[in-house]
């Protein structure tokens, strides 16, 4: 997994990007090593939005292309929760390419012998 974290409206400081890596590391063992992942962190300056902090990540697979947004009062629950978010999109992107219907169904009321 190539993991690429990028700041929009904020910097990015060591911490949270030491923070950021180690939280989306835990979809590496779920994902294929040449997968890219784009992480984006902002921060709103509306003074009326109370969820200023926002994360969002792009998981580029050789199928879909996998996207999460989360917004809060802090960055490091917006990564939090974005991890989540993600670790069940990728979940269920990983059983569908497992179950493939179509090798499985019947031919002319026959099923087919290997």
């Amino acid at each position: 997994m190539r993991l690429q974290v990028k700041g929009k409206n904020v910097e990015i400081t060591p911490s949270i990007r030491a923070y950021a890596e180690r939280k989306l590391g835990k979809l590496e063992k779920q994902l294929a090593e040449q997968t890219q992942v784009e992480v984006e962190l902002s921060e709103q300056r509306n003074p009326s939005i109370a969820e200023s902090h926002v994360a969002e990540a792009t998981i580029f697979t050789k199928g879909p292309t996998l996207r999460a947004r989360e917004a809060s009062p802090d960055m490091k629950v917006s990564i939090d929760q974005l991890v989540e978010k993600l670790e069940r999109q990728v979940k269920k992107y990983r059983e569908r390419r497992r179950v493939e219907p179509r090798r499985h169904t019947e031919h002319n009321g026959e099923i087919p012998s290997s």
